[in-house]
């Protein structure tokens, strides 16, 4: 009996659809994570890009436990001499939503080439439209 070693011709991606309203950041995006890295799949191998498309709507409904809406900061360096930006999470929801969701979700894939090919496999949207119904997700 041979062991058999997937190749990038068996790769068939799916397409799921996840609502995230009401529901933790943290848990939402660890089952994102997992569904774009392909770890759901039992072909799984680390070396090659096994995961599906993942889209997630409603993204401004999400929420967080205990304190942390009030005290979490999103921090990014603009590359020049005291450059760092603050900006905390309930005015980042209300700007950019899709951001909080991205950062969180892209934050647990590998720090790699093949983990950017994941995390470009991921769509998050503001409200409860999207436009990849061509592609019949299935709700995750």
């Amino acid at each position: 009996m041979s062991t058999f070693i997937p190749s990038g011709k068996d790769i068939s991606r799916k397409w799921y659809v996840v609502d995230a309203s009401g529901q933790t950041l943290g848990r939402l995006a660890t089952k994102a994570a997992m569904v774009l890295s392909g770890k759901t799949n039992p072909k799984y191998v680390p070396y090659i890009d096994m995961g599906d498309h993942v889209i997630v709507i409603n993204a401004e409904k999400v929420k967080l436990t205990g304190l942390k809406d009030q005290t979490k900061l999103y921090r990014r360096y603009t590359g020049f001499p005291g450059g760092l930006r603050e900006e905390s999470f309930t005015r980042l929801i209300n700007r950019r939503p899709e951001k909080v969701l991205e950062e969180a979700i892209k934050g647990m894939l590998p720090k790699s080439k093949m983990g950017r090919a994941m995390g470009s496999k991921l769509k998050v949207y503001r409200g409860d439209k999207h436009p990849h119904t061509a592609q019949k997700p299935v709700a995750l």
